[in-house]
């Protein structure tokens, strides 16, 4: 039986409001420009010897209507001023035979930044025990993320993230995605 394996995949974010919550997180997909497909929400593996590549392309890549594999984050709030934030982090691996670990997170109060590096830092850390490195979770993420280095096994982590403000009388909804877009057979 062929079996095939997603081989590129692009991040990407979106915010919509709306007074109906449905519609959005209609808008925030729209914004994010994957609402023209059926989304599947899969778990966490970049998949050996995939790419990173720009939404743009990535979208090129998709039709509509198609059904698409991504790993997605989402939050809604229809609190006026309460912070919200959807985050998507990845860590690849230097041996690109290995796969690596697209982490996904929400959550409301925090800032961009502090979200970005807190889904990096969850990757990094599901990738850094399954290659058998030692480290520590108290440390700031500047200290493993050098540790890291050191140690020679990651290559490159990186995030998507979306925060945003409710609005008076509106649902606001945030999303972030690592989204599957070109396949192998193996």
């Amino acid at each position: 039986m062929e079996k095939k394996v997603p081989n590129k995949v692009f991040l990407t974010r979106g915010v919509g409001r709306h007074r109906e919550k449905l519609t959005s997180f209609e808008l925030a997909l729209r914004s994010a420009g994957i609402a023209k497909f059926n989304i599947v929400q899969v778990s966490s593996i970049f998949p050996p010897h995939c790419v990173l590549i720009p939404r743009s392309r990535g979208v090129q890549a998709l039709h509509d209507g198609e059904v698409v594999y991504c790993v997605l984050s989402s939050n809604s709030t229809d609190e006026p001023s309460r912070l919200i934030g959807a985050t998507v982090g990845v860590a690849i691996p230097k041996d690109r035979k290995r796969y690596g670990y697209i982490s996904e997170h929400h959550d409301f109060g925090k800032k961009q930044k502090q979200l970005g590096d807190y889904t990096e830092d969850l990757a990094a850390s599901m990738l850094a025990s399954t290659l058998g490195i030692e480290i520590d979770l108290n440390k700031a993420w500047d200290e493993r993320k050098q540790e890291w280095k050191i140690a020679g096994q990651i290559v490159r982590t990186t995030n998507i993230t979306q925060t945003a403000l409710g609005k008076e009388g509106l649902w606001t909804s945030v999303v972030a995605a690592a989204v599957f877009c070109s396949y192998k057979s193996i």
